[in-house]
């Protein structure tokens, strides 16, 4: 049974403070998720025992059911493609559809500069600054953007390295590992969980942790140190790429300004090499 059909079943039988619990579930159930009970109870005016009790009152064993229930059934259970296909079916009949599309980018783009936390963003830039090494990992849909990042911060910045699932030794990779790395872990719906998994490894070899995700719900969050959520989940993972490519070369641009005397160093080498018989002039 959905959670929401529980609550509604169960709706009569709960006490005046569970009611109002349910009540706050119903309206805003993405809160759930991310707060405790007792940061639950203090936005609704109850204590954590009436948010516990209310669990208890509609068939659970906990909250921490609860909130599982809650990204399992509500947060994560939406197809991100047919979200893409919908949002495009919109446009399908009106004129200079590219320009539709386009502006949908542009709009996106203004709207995740107001879900990035400033304070997060200057974290996860003096972190890649300080770092001896970088190592970028996306699975999947999260690959290509992985790769641009590890080439794009490359150039600014030596000792980065991009690993690839189907060529890389991970246990390697991840024995290179210290509290001197940084590991940015890219991760979109759908999630992987062998990107999880390469960062729980590599946190536990004292790397920090960077996870670019698309919501603060992202199970990327269990194991970042530093999380940057760009939008919510209803977003398409592919409606999400031009902003992403935009946030990407935030951060190189960041750690530019940043690191400025190395980055003159490595620019400086840059120009000393020979490249005449590789590029069209």
């Amino acid at each position: 049974m959905k959670l929401t059909e529980m609550i509604q079943s169960h709706y009569g039988r709960l006490s005046k403070g569970q009611q109002t619990v349910a009540k706050y579930f119903l309206e805003q159930p993405r809160e759930f998720a991310v707060h405790s009970a007792k940061e639950i109870g203090e936005m609704i005016g109850l204590s954590e025992t009436t948010v516990i009790r209310f669990c208890y009152a509609i068939g659970l064993s906990g909250y921490s059911e609860l909130q599982k229930t809650v990204r399992d059934q509500i947060i994560f259970e939406k197809s991100s493609l047919t979200h893409y296909y919908s949002s495009k079916m919109e446009l399908a009949d009106e004129p200079r559809f590219f320009e539709q599309v386009m502006e949908r980018d542009r709009q996106l783009i203004r709207e995740t500069i107001g879900h990035i936390n400033e304070v997060d963003f200057h974290r996860a830039v003096d972190s890649l600054v300080s770092a001896e090494r970088v190592y970028v990992c996306g699975l999947r849909s999260s690959f290509s953007s992985a790769n641009w990042l590890a080439f794009s911060l490359g150039i600014v910045r030596e000792n980065v390295q991009l690993i690839r699932r189907d060529t890389d030794d991970i246990f390697s990779a991840i024995t290179g590992m210290d509290s001197q790395s940084v590991f940015i872990a890219l991760s979109f719906h759908r999630y992987m969980k062998e990107t999880v998994q390469i960062a729980e490894m590599a946190k536990s070899s004292g790397a920090v942790i960077i996870g670019i995700t698309d919501s603060p719900l992202a199970p990327i969050r269990e194991a970042a140190d530093i999380l940057l959520p760009l939008h919510s989940m209803e977003m398409s993972t592919l409606d999400i790429a031009p902003a992403l490519i935009s946030f990407i070369n935030a951060i190189v641009a960041g750690v530019t300004i940043k690191d400025k005397h190395n980055f003159e160093k490595r620019k400086e080498a840059y120009d000393q090499i020979n490249s005449d018989g590789l590029f069209f002039t």
